[in-house]
């Protein structure tokens, strides 16, 4: 397998796990642990959204989130820009998404999102619609842009996640955010090493929270620093207690890599999660 099979090998790779992941928490969505240890003692493969889940009552077992739908929105302006992103195109195919998606009544989108493309509809401009955007919502969706665009000059990847980010969570917070998936799914499409794909999305998300607007908030660099020393030294269990506690859902992600990697019962502790 030559450079770049390698490199479509780990891009498909992001693509497959962003869905599998999507729809293995699916069913979690937004109920706290304790309730969630009581419906699924081992959440291992993909089950229906339970009744007690109002996101995600009946919804089939396998079935992706908007995360997921609005990846596949990026992806395809990406793909038709050939890695650059036209920010007005992109406006246009996420607002037409949004009413197809929501159209049988249903509530996919989250709060900063919804708040943000109501905004556009009533002719604010996008980048002033997400002004309020301090949410995960541009993170989850962002993947598409770390395969687009290579981890370095880190600035071209910057250019493409504001872009991604400013119609909906058009601030230093959520962009920072975003920049840190961006550049550690950049770094893993070009096959660095774990510790040099932490390195680039530290940078990425130092350098990402001076852009766009000031939200409130903890800088995500220190974070992820913080989150990935926290867990050395403990055991699976107590691991996973302290992210839920300390850090939030998504942490589970540095944990992966400090210890022997097995994904799945690790991905399935972390797959209680908001909405944004």
């Amino acid at each position: 397998m030559n450079h770049h099979d390698r490199r479509l090998d780990r891009a498909c790779g992001v693509l497959y796990g962003l869905a599998a992941g999507d729809a293995l928490g699916m069913p979690t969505q937004l109920l706290p642990r304790w309730r969630l240890a009581g419906l699924f003692p081992k959440l291992d493969g993909f089950v229906d959204g339970p009744e007690e889940n109002v996101l995600s009552s009946g919804v089939p077992a396998g079935s992706v989130t908007d995360d997921t739908e609005q990846a596949v929105v990026l992806a395809e302006v990406l793909i038709e820009g050939r890695g650059r992103l036209d920010s007005g195109e992109f406006v246009r195919r996420f607002l037409a998404w949004a009413e197809e998606a929501e159209a049988d009544g249903s509530e996919k989108l989250g709060p900063s999102s919804r708040r943000a493309l109501e905004a556009v509809r009533r002719g604010v401009p996008p980048e002033e619609a997400g002004r309020r955007g301090e949410t995960s919502g541009a993170a989850m969706r962002v993947a598409p842009v770390g395969i687009a665009a290579p981890p370095e000059p880190l600035g071209v990847l910057l250019e493409l996640v504001e872009e991604a980010c400013r119609p909906t969570h058009n601030t230093g917070l959520a962009i920072s955010g975003a920049a840190a998936v961006a550049a550690a799914v950049s770094a893993g499409v070009e096959g660095a090493a774990f510790g040099e794909a932490l390195r680039l999305a530290r940078a990425a998300a130092r350098e990402g929270s001076g852009r766009g607007g000031y939200a409130a908030g903890a800088e995500v660099a220190e974070r992820i620093s913080w989150a990935t020393e926290l867990v050395l030294g403990l055991d699976e269990g107590d691991a996973a207690e302290a992210l839920y506690r300390l850090v939030g859902t998504a942490g589970w992600l540095p944990r992966k890599r400090c210890r022997r990697p097995s994904p799945s019962p690790r991905a399935t502790r972390g797959t209680h999660g908001g909405r944004a």
